[in-house]
């Protein structure tokens, strides 16, 4: 039978291979899809293993820092660190903005950090190339990602960084590549307002009869002239010291300093849940519509195939050939073509998910089921084939 569906195949192959390598090209995109899923909750578990924290103290009713705003108190840390089994607690203040270097803008995740031991939770972590920050202001350390390089000049608002480090897989849940500034840089960065707004302000509050009521000293030239920089941040960062659990320290911190706390599980699971469900849920919709259309395609080629061979078909029919053996033949040649699609997809896969703007997972386990389904579609899409060869007139042999 392997014969007879191969010596038909080897009668045709240049169409056998166009076909097999166009199927292949759209098996490619589909397992792409699934890459790019797998690289989303990917880059998710790496935003959270590359933070240091087993805990995330954040604002009460939020599940901040990641898929809603947060803002506590700077100063909220030193409590925590008063708290049994807390090892050690930092700020921390997230800020996905546009940065500038030169005439490029980059899409970015800022984050603040406080300065401390460079295992701190927070701290950018696996340095390939240059070192930590030191000073209070004005030093960056970018993910290799960005594109930038070690004394490279980047923008953030109005003020110019001087990249000292780079490191590598330091990125947001979206994939944007996180660039680490010192907190109160962050702090005047996530409210800093531009100089008309001020102005604007200003005016505002000079005209108002509640800054300025009648026969009263004006407000102090402090509130008029200056806006101060909220000493707020986003989160703390916890580490625990060895042999506590994360929820007793988390319900602790939440009885003492009225906050909201998640565990690492817990935040693991509002970034897949929250910020990942709908695009997985728009992959999902993707790669159910591919499957229909591999399905429809392959249909579509092996029934081609067949009625291209209906006379020979006949002739084998007049021959005394078994149906089971001219199915057994569609068949064959239906999971050939399928296999070698996936072949070509997989590889084409392997050379173009690098040149993706999002970060491609590709894992051998999603290889290994995208091959059983590429393998049960094709014999799902022979059933027409074989349906109609089987009701081949042996006649049409002698009236052809």
């Amino acid at each position: 039978m392997i014969s007879l569906a191969g010596k038909d195949i080897l009668h045709g192959w240049g169409r056998f291979v166009l076909t097999a390598a166009g199927l292949g090209l759209l098996i490619g995109v589909t397992l792409s899809m699934a890459g790019i899923y797998r690289g989303m909750v990917d880059d998710g578990n790496i935003l959270l293993d590359n933070s240091g924290a087993d805990l995330w103290v954040v604002q009460q009713g939020t599940i901040g820092p990641y898929a809603e705003p947060s803002t506590i108190s700077d100063d909220l840390y030193r409590s925590v660190l008063g708290i049994e089994g807390v090892k050690a607690a930092s700020n921390v203040i997230y800020l996905t903005m546009q940065v500038y270097h030169g005439e490029r803008d980059i899409r970015a995740m800022v984050t603040g950090v406080a300065q401390g031991l460079p295992d701190d939770p927070g701290k950018p972590r696996f340095l390939v190339a240059g070192r930590q920050i030191t000073a209070g202001h004005y030093e960056a350390v970018a993910d290799m990602s960005s594109g930038l390089k070690v004394d490279d000049i980047v923008t953030i608002r109005r003020n110019r960084y001087r990249v000292v480090g780079l490191t590598r897989r330091m990125v947001s849940s979206s994939g944007d590549p996180m660039i680490f500034i010192p907190i109160k840089d962050a702090m005047d960065a996530q409210y800093l307002k531009d100089s008309d707004a001020i102005v604007q302000q200003r005016r505002r509050r000079s005209e108002s009869p509640v800054f300025n009521p009648p026969g009263q000293p004006r407000v102090l030239d402090a509130i008029n002239e200056a806006d101060a920089a909220s000493n707020a941040v986003n989160a703390v960062l916890v580490s625990l010291s060895p042999g506590y659990a994360a929820a007793e320290v988390g319900t602790s911190i939440e009885q003492w300093l009225r906050v909201a706390t998640y565990s690492r599980s817990e935040m693991k699971s509002i970034l897949v849940d929250k910020l990942i469900s709908t695009s997985a849920r728009q992959i999902a919709m993707f790669l159910v519509i591919l499957a229909i259309v591999s399905a429809a395609i392959v249909a579509f080629i092996i029934y081609t195939m067949t009625m291209a061979k209906i006379r020979e078909i006949a002739v084998l029919k007049l021959l005394g050939t078994r149906n089971s053996v001219i199915a057994s033949m569609i068949l064959q040649q239906s999971v050939g073509l399928g296999f070698l699609g996936f072949m070509v997809g997989r590889i084409a896969t392997t050379f173009w998910a690098p040149f993706f703007p999002k970060y491609v997972l590709l894992e051998p386990g999603d290889a290994l089921r995208g091959l059983v389904a590429v393998l049960v579609i094709c014999m799902v899409a022979s059933i027409l084939a074989i349906r109609a060869a089987l009701k081949i007139d042996p006649a049409e042999a002698i009236g052809g």
